[in-house]
């Protein structure tokens, strides 16, 4: 790693936790209003973002980027337009409590639970341009200081989002602006020296491809950074013996509406029994959305990531099972455990579904495009974690990015 590419990390670093004080002791109502001045000012400087991400894009098509990466990349008219409105949603959600009784001990003395903010959160991002205002948003909300560091691909659009958005957003609000940071540097080595900081940034939030994030979290483990972390995706669809046709139809179609997204339909189970009554629907809709099934024998493994794959993300692979509990154990063992669903008549095969699955999100005749932190829980997300231990899991909002403290106080 270079230097100066170290030397600008540790300085966002630095400038984001001088802000740290400011945003801990910011009352409510600076918050809030940081959060809709930022909705305010993505939509007075609408014309200069859509600039900065129209330029972004053209340079990867140029580059050769993929189709499912160039619409993770594009920021249109609507998705400016549902920015804005994620922002005012989240300036209006309630905040966290701060204190919460426990209970009294003996002598009369009170238990309080105190929920304080981590201090500097870090994010690491590809070609994303939204989770710039999806991330910083959160950590405003949370009272956390941020240091942001996106793939290239993206970086002209976000330090557009920062200079004409946050920034000013934040100062409007009487907040330091300092308080959340972009990394300037286009090298990949500034990821991993945000992980590198444990007294600076404590917990770094990674997204990405899953090899790129399964390292920098194997790095930030040996330098004693916590991380949140999410490295796999794709949704899982079992087709029960008591599925509905057209139910079935319409979960394939819109799991795929769009293929760069992690929670879109990548693995497509169907019982044995039904395969051959239900094969023309299902096939009539991969066809609609201009998705290939990779059909037995697979050359691959059966919960192979289609979305990573810029060259096949247009794949579903179709696999036949013999029962519910062989579907439940292909989900839980050969995939990445974020997400299944069950398409099924039958209340009891749901019952086992749901008791049976452990991954994160869980589906009955529902797609699960809905694992997303504004759809499920109207506010944005800082990323999906698929954690199987005590923790924040599925999708990370302000509410989770906190840590425990525990008073005791005098009657």
């Amino acid at each position: 790693m270079s230097d100066e590419v170290a030397k600008a990390v540790e300085e966002c670093a630095r400038a984001a936790k001088s802000a740290v004080p400011a945003l801990a002791t910011a009352p409510d109502e600076a918050i809030d209003a940081a959060l809709t001045a930022m909705a305010r000012l993505l939509l007075e400087h609408r014309e200069a973002v859509l600039e900065a991400n129209r330029a972004d894009v053209a340079k990867a098509r140029e580059e050769g980027m993929s189709a499912g990466l160039l619409d993770r990349l594009t920021i249109t008219e609507e998705r400016l337009t549902g920015m804005a409105e994620q922002l005012r949603l989240l300036a209006g959600a309630p905040h966290q409590e701060r204190s919460i009784p426990v209970s009294t001990l003996d002598g009369g003395l009170r238990l309080v639970e105190r929920r304080r903010p981590v201090g500097v959160i870090g994010a690491n991002y590809e070609a994303r341009p939204n989770v710039t205002v999806d991330v910083a948003s959160q950590l405003v909300k949370s009272r956390n200081a941020g240091v942001l560091r996106t793939g290239s691909a993206a970086l002209g659009s976000a330090q557009r989002l920062l200079d004409v958005v946050i920034a000013p957003a934040l100062t409007e609000a009487g907040i330091d602006a300092d308080a959340i940071q972009l990394v300037p540097r286009v090298e990949r080595e500034a990821a991993t020296a945000l992980v590198q900081l444990p007294s600076l940034v404590p917990l770094v939030i990674l997204r990405g491809s899953g090899e790129s994030t399964r390292r920098l979290a194997t790095e930030a483990a040996v330098h004693g950074v916590r991380t949140l972390a999410h490295a796999d995706g794709g949704g899982v669809l079992y087709v029960d013996e008591a599925a509905d046709a057209d139910k079935v139809r319409a979960l394939v179609f819109d799991s795929l509406d769009r293929l760069g997204v992690c929670n879109r339909l990548n693995l497509l189970l169907v019982h044995s029994a039904v395969h051959e009554r239900l094969w023309p629907v299902i096939s009539e809709a991969l066809a609609e959305r201009e998705v290939t099934p990779s059909l037995p024998p697979h050359e691959h493994a059966i919960g192979y990531e289609w979305a990573l794959d810029s060259d096949h993300e247009a794949t579903v692979t179709v696999a036949q099972v013999e029962s519910l509990a062989e579907a439940v154990r292909i989900a839980n063992e050969q995939t990445s455990g974020l997400a299944a669903g069950i398409a099924t008549e039958d209340s009891a095969a749901a019952e086992a579904f749901f008791d049976g699955y452990t991954g994160t999100g869980v589906f009955w005749n529902a797609p699960t495009r809905l694992l997303d932190g504004f759809k499920l829980l109207a506010v944005p997300e800082t990323g999906i974690n698929l954690d199987r231990v005590p923790g924040p899991r599925g999708p990370v909002t302000y509410t989770d990015l906190y840590v425990r403290q525990y008073a005791v106080l005098p009657a």
